[in-house]
């Protein structure tokens, strides 16, 4: 064979793998912009991206108000911290819970001087702050001040779960944000996660639920146990409910420490009714001892409509008297008036009627002994 025809046969060969790198670089950059152009396709068609940027958005602002520095956080944590509440910022104190006096002592002694006296309890494994507590009762009766108080008052970060975070449209995420839920809050120690309504969340299991909603409280369920089994860990589930017989029997399991906020009695009503009017400018009149006797069955928050209603008399006094008044006259009378003893009774009429037209009256509310 001469020197010809072996460089010619080199030069051949030589093409032809340059081709094939070529061919071969050319099928790698397609196949990576395939890949990254179908994750934004997958992206832009995701309803829930805007939302979940906004909640990444919202999370780091919350974590940089209430001091959180260098905690690494994963995306479903993140998603969790938008729910996040700055204990700081809550305007509830146990001053404002009215007829609660002896439940909000026990709360403050069984829940908060575990958590604050540490070093008293130390020694000792069952005298620790309970890892589950649940606060059940007739609604509009204060359960969640008593949390917004508790929370205020340990200076725990404070989780307020809305179970709509937990769902998602991909198999497996919810899941993993349930988990998010634990690792966020252990991270974020000591904290509080509030979930309010717990029975339409954790409600009793059955044969016929999704499989996504079973596998979601199974996690959540799981973690928690983790939770219970960790002496050492400073986070407490709180859940909320007016049905607790819907809330399933392994929840309450895990929520052993339990408080009946009932209806308030004659006592109670008037101290709520205190409480409610401190900052109002009351008729010489008014008598709230007698209002107390005439409210059987209110709620705190039916006490605190009533008690509305009745300013809103004094505000449209005032403007009909500034439609008939001449304009000279109009400028000596530039203030509301006083509630007066017959404002708070007509708007009492009105709340008992507006009671008597719900179904299953508050009065008629049934409640579990969970002791």
């Amino acid at each position: 064979m001469s020197g010809t025809e072996v460089s010619t046969r080199s030069i051949k060969l030589s093409l032809t793998k340059s081709e094939i790198f070529g061919l071969v670089f050319r099928l790698a950059i397609l196949g990576v912009s395939t890949y990254y152009g179908v994750r934004w396709i997958v992206k832009a068609m995701d309803p829930t991206r805007k939302q979940k940027q906004e909640a990444k958005e919202q999370a780091e602002k919350l974590m940089k108000s209430i001091g959180v520095q260098g905690v690494s956080l994963s995306d479903y944590e993140m998603s969790i911290a938008a729910q996040l509440v700055d204990p700081l910022t809550l305007s509830i104190t146990w001053q404002d819970i009215g007829g609660l006096e002896e439940i909000c002592s026990e709360i403050r002694e069984t829940i908060l001087l575990p958590m604050k006296k540490k070093h008293l309890f130390k020694e000792s494994v069952l005298m620790q702050p309970p890892k589950g507590v649940l606060l059940y009762g007739p609604p509009g009766c204060g359960k969640t001040m008593i949390a917004k108080a508790i929370a205020k008052d340990a200076g725990c970060r404070f989780v307020n779960l809305q179970a709509s975070n937990l769902t998602d449209k991909w198999y497996g995420e919810s899941q993993k944000l349930a988990s998010a839920v634990f690792s966020l809050a252990i991270k974020l120690q000591p904290a509080i996660i509030f979930i309010d309504e717990i029975d339409s969340f954790l409600r009793s299991r059955a044969s016929h639920d999704h499989e996504a909603t079973a596998m979601m409280k199974a996690q959540f369920m799981t973690m928690w146990d983790g939770l219970i089994t960790d002496t050492s860990c400073e986070v407490i589930l709180m859940g909320a409910t007016n049905r607790p017989r819907d809330v399933d029997p392994a929840i309450l399991r895990r929520m052993p420490t339990t408080f009946h906020i009932g209806l308030p009695g004659k006592r109670e009503r008037q101290n709520i009714l205190k409480i409610i009017l401190r900052t109002e400018k009351l008729g010489e009149g008014v008598n709230l001892n007698e209002i107390a006797n005439q409210t059987d069955g209110f709620s705190g928050s039916d006490l605190r409509e009533m008690c509305r209603n009745a300013c809103i008399y004094t505000m449209r006094d005032f403007i009909r008297d500034q439609r008939s008044s001449t304009s000279e006259s109009q400028d000596d009378a530039e203030s509301l008036r006083a509630v007066a003893m017959a404002d708070l009774m007509t708007s009492l009429h009105k709340t008992r009627e507006t009671k008597q037209l719900q179904p299953g009256s508050i009065s008629q509310a049934t409640s579990l002994p969970l002791d």
